[in-house]
């Protein structure tokens, strides 16, 4: 069932004890499921990962436990982090048992070269 959609003024919305059943809205439920990818989020964060690869054992350990997936894999293989969607938890530095994750100031030099190389990255 799908709630039907009105717009609705300030005085109408105070009066919701006269709501018909279909007019309820859906509380947290995505009518147009699949946007997320639409939405950048990761921008709000004080802190963020950096990778070293050649730390890395690809045991997908940080991918597992990620809440965002914004650990990036190709071929069961760890290839970077998605920066748009990354909140920086440091879930990902926790779980990983190698130290091929760290986490860093998001204005510190390393970190505003890694969104450097990310921003151009995704612009290639």
């Amino acid at each position: 069932m799908s709630a039907k959609k009105t717009t609705k003024t300030a005085q109408e919305l105070i009066d919701f004890e006269s709501w018909t059943s279909e007019e309820i809205p859906n509380g947290a439920v995505c009518e147009d499921a699949g946007n997320s990818a639409l939405y950048i989020t990761g921008g709000w964060r004080s802190e963020m990962p950096l990778w070293t690869k050649d730390n890395c054992k690809d045991c997908m350990l940080c991918w597992v436990h990620c809440p965002d997936s914004s650990i990036l894999v190709a071929d069961g293989k760890m290839t970077g982090i998605d920066y748009d969607h990354c909140k920086g938890c440091g879930v990902c530095v926790i779980e990983c048992k190698f130290e091929a994750l760290e986490m860093v100031s998001e204005s510190s030099d390393e970190a505003r070269a890694t969104a450097a190389a990310y921003e151009q990255e995704k612009g290639a």
